[in-house]
């Protein structure tokens, strides 16, 4: 019979409940532990860190609770302690059993014992560039939203733009809105003054598509709309200016080898750079990579027999940017020449197809 060892991984170890106002921490020595309670204000983190230098604390972990956990992490990291954060799935206590003090006590009884898995978590430099890049995705999200408001707006006003304007945020479409508000009265020679050469579409088809009934309250309602879209526009081109400015020549050479892919553009190389870094010897394989992403089924077998593998949670913002390229990549007639290219990444989206995108192997940026 296999014997079960108890071995200890730290001698010295701390497990901490985080909460947004309360941090209760257990100091473990050996088989001894202590417990004590500190605030979350930065001097009483500082004083927390203080004691565990005092006696030793080779590594301390915490759950991955919200957001609480950062502000400590990026303290233990100044003061040159080390910490782990870890999935608070994985090192849940037994039920009926939850207490504060006994969930500090349990995640320094595991760490102690080697149980814990940590969290990927980067270095500061690419998590600052992660909240920005994020942000961006945030704004860009809202941007697009009101444009489908804008454009159930018009619909509503059966004004049929969009069926002869591919982008009814392009500068024709925006110079033919900006003529239904200034000048209701307008004329086919007016529509023709706003067109663009490019466009396919004759004036008269767009100006029989402006024909809408619209009162004077809409006309007012989407010209704030319209500026509301503009100022976000405006917002999303100063957070670009802010992350090209804090790139570094790492991320910059990576960010210009991902946007030779095709499928993705310079804000998704940024948005998979900021998510994922630039050094993939972290992951194990491209297999290990794709369940941190939580691109990959789970594992459900019980009495020999498989039952449905739920796809576990991962980088859901890694995800959602990757599916958007790997769609893109599938419109794009020049991506079936890059079939034969080494290095391939499997991206499943949430419609469950699974699309493939190679991966220029880099010496400084493999994926696989």
């Amino acid at each position: 019979m296999e014997q079960i060892s108890d071995e200890v991984f730290y001698e010295r170890c701390a497990g901490i409940d985080v909460h947004s106002r309360l941090l209760v921490v257990c100091l473990r020595i050996g088989r001894k532990s202590e417990t004590r309670e500190f605030g979350t204000l930065t001097h009483e983190i500082r004083e927390m860190v203080a004691w565990l230098k005092e006696n030793g604390c080779q590594m301390a972990a915490m759950e991955s609770t919200g957001s609480y956990w950062k502000p400590i992490y990026n303290i233990f990291e100044q003061e040159g302690l080390s910490a782990m954060v870890c999935n608070a799935y994985h090192i849940k206590n037994v039920p009926g059993r939850k207490t504060d003090v006994g969930d500090a006590q349990w995640i320094a009884r595991c760490l102690s014992q080697g149980l814990l898995n940590p969290s990927f978590i980067p270095d500061r430099e690419q998590r600052e560039l992660r909240d920005m890049t994020r942000f961006r995705k945030s704004q860009i999200e809202d941007r697009a939203r009101n444009l489908n408001r804008l454009q159930k707006f018009l619909e509503g006003a059966n004004v049929k733009l969009s069926e002869w304007v591919s982008d009814i945020d392009g500068k024709s479409a925006t110079k033919l809105l900006e003529l239904i508000i200034g000048k209701p009265d307008f004329s086919i020679d007016d529509v023709a003054a706003n067109m663009h050469g490019g466009l396919k579409s004759t004036p008269e088809q767009l100006f029989h598509a402006l024909e809408g009934s619209m009162t004077h309250s809409q006309r007012e309602f989407l010209t704030h709309v319209m500026n509301v879209i503009k100022e976000q526009t405006a917002q999303i081109e100063k957070t670009d200016a802010m992350i090209g400015r804090s790139l570094s020549d790492n991320y910059k050479a990576a960010i210009k080898a991902l946007d030779k892919i095709p499928g993705i553009g310079r804000v998704s190389a940024e948005q998979i750079v900021a998510e994922s870094g630039t050094d993939m010897s972290r992951f194990r394989n491209q297999h290990a990579f794709s369940k941190w992403m939580g691109v990959c089924p789970g594992n459900n077998e019980s009495a020999g027999k498989r039952k449905s593998g739920k796809t576990p949670p991962g980088n859901a913002t890694l995800k959602s940017t990757l599916t958007q390229c790997a769609k893109t990549a599938k419109k794009i007639k020049r991506a079936s020449s890059v079939r034969n290219t080494a290095g391939w990444f499997l991206i499943a989206g949430k419609i469950g197809l699974l699309w493939r995108l190679p991966i220029p192997l880099q010496s400084r940026f493999i994926l696989c």
